[in-house]
């Protein structure tokens, strides 16, 4: 259900408050660094000079003068950020001291304030099984706090998960580079490799995956009534069974070690965070790859 409008004011402002800090004091620096450079266009070539960069090498140029020249760029004033939240009803799962949608709720809003300190354009599009919302681009803190209030209090329509609709959609919606971030717990059945390959090549994606420790491991505590919150189906499941835990366990991994293989191949950044860990270790190692 919604929160009405004073809960729903106080819970952005406590995530205002948190997410701000960490933005401005701890990923403002790490977060310019991984995405300078990033939006660059080209500006003039000059001669090669030891120590440009070999990849920079401008062949045309250097055949018809016989001499190297490299190509030369300026960063671009700003860059577009695009924030792709997964509001699947497994979202709504946590062991822990929050659930998975929560977790997801905090880095998008880091997220959201390190571009606005990086004068950045953030936009956002939310997606279960379908698009549900999207929210162009813009500038400014009003417009992140519009964000935040709608990651907190929105309820899709549907409960299922289909991550390449929204990847197809990202890529036909901005016609301009942008980098986007993935948000998901990654619980999804369909195949969006092709998918992800192509948005890829256009825009820059960045996988977060948020999990539950439930999501990977039973607890041994006997009879257990699960019920898939996209499907609705309930089944009963003997946790004692240590055969039934090991499968558990295994099923997991190999969705974890597919998805790992999956971005790896499409030369997506990942980062890998449980609803009780903390997320700021996770997403400054982030930072710190995209800038190699």
């Amino acid at each position: 259900m919604p929160m009405d409008a004073k809960e729903l004011l106080k819970k952005v402002r406590q995530i205002e408050i948190k997410t701000r800090a960490l933005s401005q004091n701890v990923f403002a620096g790490e977060y310019h660094s991984a995405f300078k450079g990033r939006g660059m266009m080209f500006s003039e070539v000059r001669e090669y000079q030891p120590g440009d960069d070999v990849r920079d090498i401008d062949w045309n140029v250097t055949a018809r003068h016989n001499k190297p020249f490299v190509k030369v760029y300026e960063e671009e004033r700003e860059l577009t950020v695009m924030l792709l939240i997964d509001v699947s009803s497994s979202g709504n799962f946590g062991s822990a001291f929050c659930d998975k949608k929560e977790k997801m709720a905090e880095i998008a809003a880091t997220l959201a304030f390190s571009s606005i300190q990086n004068n950045d354009k953030v936009g956002m599009i939310f997606f279960s099984d379908k698009i549900e919302k999207f929210i162009p681009p813009k500038k400014g803190r009003k417009h992140i706090l519009l964000l935040i209030r709608e990651i907190i209090n929105f309820e899709p329509e549907s409960k299922g998960t289909d991550i390449d609709k929204v990847l197809v959609f990202l890529t036909n919606a901005l016609k301009k580079h942008c980098s986007a971030f993935l948000i998901s717990d990654f619980i999804d059945n369909h195949d969006y490799s092709k998918s992800l390959s192509i948005a890829n090549r256009k825009h820059e994606i960045s996988a977060i995956q948020v999990y539950d420790k439930r999501d990977a491991r039973l607890p041994d505590i006997g009879l257990m009534k699960l019920r898939d919150l996209e499907t609705g189906e309930m089944k009963w499941i003997d946790t004692s069974s240590s055969k039934i835990r090991k499968l558990y366990e295994k099923e997991w991994y190999n969705r974890v070690q597919n998805l790992s293989a999956l971005t790896t191949r499409c030369g997506v950044d990942m980062m890998t965070v449980s609803t009780d860990e903390d997320y700021v270790k996770a997403l400054l190692q982030l930072f710190r790859h995209r800038k190699g």
